[in-house]
């Protein structure tokens, strides 16, 4: 076993080993960025903005940096809108950071506390002839900065109609357009005010997602809420919609112009070019465009088209082929949600998250990140929001309200058609020290399972004061302490329930979210009063008014080895309470992504592994966080090795050359980025020396592989080695 000090981190199907450093960072961010958001050029890069971060692209390479909350002065992960001004300066929105400048070394954020910028959701961005940053904000109006003087323009003191603004392009005459929620458009030529609206002019909707300038100075106008495109020359309107026109869809999220003057548009159901006389609509089905949710576009030197969707990352198109590539540094499911964590006897870290398209199961070994979803797992849904790990490994799941178990190989479904679950709706899972599963049900009681008989508890035949049940927790004696919606707290020792609530007890609700209990055996509960400790006789609640909590409303509390109380709260972060003080850790003091804390587990080393409602998965430990690679997953030069893979980019198959130093077992898979096993390539016995596997380009079931970047991994003996191939057709 080896420790090795994580130092920088990159996430796709494999992490390779990073250089050991005497200043380890304390957070490590973990987001999924396959929403993208915007896309700005700088010649051989792509400045990409993320639902995960920033991340820097180079087209000739392919290779990726990734700047987060963890690992820059990036204030927010996720992000809006990105510019460049002519010293090469990032200009970053973000939804709740404020505005960061990044000149490739320094970060400088710009929010409310510190500047005039009237809001810290930056919606819109653009540079003027002289400079000047011209910023659009959420129900802020915009703000003009010049270096050193902010100047803002709102509904009060200025023509714009609503403070929500969308898009902001600027003409050749420095007019500035801006398009707002519900306002319309406006037009500001430095002095003077022009607004179209739905009511003085051909725009067909006020709440307008995008504006374009082509090269004759016609405005493009995308608009939201079913309404589509307008095209105004100053003049006239021209209105094209799904009725009228090839447009995909009504909602245009996005638009650039190529130099031809072709027009690109993004709408929510597919991407389309329009050449002033033609449409061609692009989609999943008739394109390699990966999702049709499409939220960006910029056109590349040459005429490439960069697109940026939901949920399918970044996309280029030449005309001719589609090449997708992943923009997340993790494995992290696509919404950054993240209900529930556990780790196992192996270290293995397991995410639950929810989501019709994107949520599921993670398993994250410190090396890959390996995706269960309803498509190739028995999953049956792909929303997780319970994992408990029993002493055999086993892993208990909720999905879509049943009881599932994964042994590593069978995924066995428990539900009230083929067992004793009294319903389909499982909201807490515990295990006891006899390896006895109790279940906590949304309108049935709580279920005690021994992996044959089951056993309800409700109010009808138990001391149950609610058949809610959202929350179980067993002390060292084996005691069950049970947390209900409605009747408080239930105390089970097998043979008497004693119920606390607001009547008999400490307790100012009855609504039980979370317990944890200390080696003294004090409980310490958390709800939306704040945070109890009850000895057994005593309870003591913790609140804003007389503790260091941010927020009462609590979703978590986890206890580490030293005694130390740590506390997800709904909107305040996340809180340290070693008895005496409290340490907060939130957006704006911290590397945590989100200030929704909704899970906490912790390893072996102390790191605390924290799930996020919103900014995906964080890791902190005071002193730096220690990631655990075993020998038996480190890539290890002086043993497998690799050569090369050609040819790369390829067309219809690829070689992949490595080396043996012994003969012994190889496993040579293929992976897509998002990490789903595409080809299980070889598995078996080689001997000693040079090889080359093989790769044409398909399936297991012997479908092609659609163009993009896939991973192949070598496994021998214990090591893994690995490497992308681009396939282009």
């Amino acid at each position: 076993m080896k420790h090795v000090y994580l130092t920088s981190f990159l996430a796709l199907i494999v992490i390779f080993i990073l250089n050991v450093k005497s200043q380890n960072p304390e957070w490590v961010n973990y987001t999924n960025g396959q929403d993208v958001t915007c896309i700005s050029n700088e010649g051989n890069y792509l400045w990409i903005g993320t639902n995960g971060g920033l991340v820097r692209f180079n087209k000739i390479t392919y290779k990726t940096l990734f700047y987060n909350r963890s690992n820059s002065g990036l204030p927010y992960n996720l992000i809006n809108t990105i510019v460049i001004d002519n010293n090469g300066y990032k200009w970053i929105g973000t939804e709740s950071g404020g505005l960061a400048k990044f000149d490739g070394t320094n970060w400088t954020v710009y929010n409310t506390n510190n500047s005039e910028v009237p809001t810290n959701c930056i919606k819109s961005l653009a540079i003027d002839s002289q400079g000047n940053k011209w910023i659009g904000t959420e129900l802020g109006g915009l703000t003009m900065f010049d270096g050193e003087v902010w100047s803002i323009y709102n509904n009060k003191n200025s023509g714009l109609r609503d403070n929500y603004i969308n898009a902001i392009a600027i003409d050749r005459q420095g007019n500035k357009w801006i398009g707002t929620g519900s306002g319309g458009l406006a037009k500001f030529d430095g002095t003077n005010w022009t607004v179209y609206n739905t009511n003085n002019s051909g725009l067909p909707s006020n709440n307008i997602w995008s504006i374009a300038i082509d090269q004759q100075e016609n405005i493009w106008i995308g608009t939201f809420g079913g309404k589509g495109l307008a095209k105004f020359d100053g003049t006239n309107w021209i209105v094209y919609n799904t009725i009228n026109s090839g447009l995909p869809n009504d909602n245009v999220k996005a638009i650039d112009i190529d130099k031809n003057g072709n027009k690109w548009i993004c709408t929510t159901r597919g991407f389309a070019k329009f050449d002033g006389a033609n449409w061609t609509v692009y989609k999943t089905n008739n394109s390699g465009l990966p999702w049709d949710f499409v939220l960006s576009v910029t056109i590349g030197e040459q005429d490439d088209i960069w697109i940026g969707t939901d949920i399918g990352g970044l996309t280029k198109f030449d005309g001719i082929n589609w090449i997708s590539y992943y923009t997340s540094n993790s494995g992290v499911p696509g919404n950054n949600e993240i209900y529930t964590l556990a780790i196992d006897s192996l270290g293995n870290k397991w995410i639950g998250s929810s989501g019709a398209y994107i949520g599921g199961l993670v398993q994250f070994n410190g090396v890959d990140w390996i995706v269960y979803d309803n498509n190739n797992s028995g999953l049956p849904t792909n929303e997780v929001e319970l994992i408990v790990v029993d002493e055999q490994g086993n892993e208990w799941f909720e999905s879509g309200g049943e009881l599932i178990k994964f042994d590593g190989t069978n995924w066995t479904v428990y539900n009230k058609n083929n067992s004793g679950l009294p319903d389909n709706d499982v909201r807490a899972i515990a295990k006891d020290k006899q390896g006895n599963k109790w279940i906590g049900t949304n309108n049935n009681g709580l279920i005690k399972y021994d992996g044959t008989n089951w056993i309800v508890y409700d109010k009808s035949n138990s001391g149950l004061s609610d058949n809610c049940v959202i929350s179980i927790s067993i002390d060292n004696r084996d005691i069950k302490w049970i947390g209900t919606e409605e009747g408080g707290l239930i105390k089970y020792d097998g043979t008497n329930w004693t119920v606390y609530n607001t009547s008999n007890s400490g307790l100012h609700s009855n609504y039980i979210k979370t317990i944890a209990i200390d080696n003294n055996e004090n409980k310490w509960i958390g709800n939306r009063d704040g945070l109890y400790k009850f000895d057994g006789t005593n309870w003591s609640l913790y609140d804003t008014s007389n503790s260091g909590l941010p927020f009462n409303g609590l979703l978590t509390v986890i206890i580490d080895k030293q005694g130390n109380k740590w506390i997800g709260t709904w909107y305040g972060g996340l809180v340290k309470y070693n008895g005496t003080n409290w340490f907060v850790y939130n957006i704006n003091n911290s590397g945590l992504p989100d200030n929704d804390v909704g899970q906490i587990v912790i390893d072996k080393y102390d790191n605390k592994w924290i799930g996020t409602m919103g900014g995906g998965l964080a890791v902190f430990r005071e002193g730096g966080v220690i990631l655990d690679v075993d020998e038996e997953k480190e890539p290890l030069a002086k043993d497998i090795t690799f050569s090369k893979s050609f040819p790369n980019p390829f067309q219809y198959t690829s070689n992949i050359e490595y080396t043996l130093p012994k003969a012994g077992n190889v496993a040579i898979k293929i992976y897509a980025l998002q990490g789903q096993l595409l080809r299980d390539l070889y598995s078996g016995v080689i001997d000693s020396g040079k090889h080359t596997a093989t790769w044409d380009g398909r399936t297991d079931a012997g479908s092609e592989a659609p163009n993009g970047v896939y991973i192949y991994r070598i496994q021998f003996e214990g090591q893994a080695i690995a490497g992308k191939m681009v396939l282009i057709k």
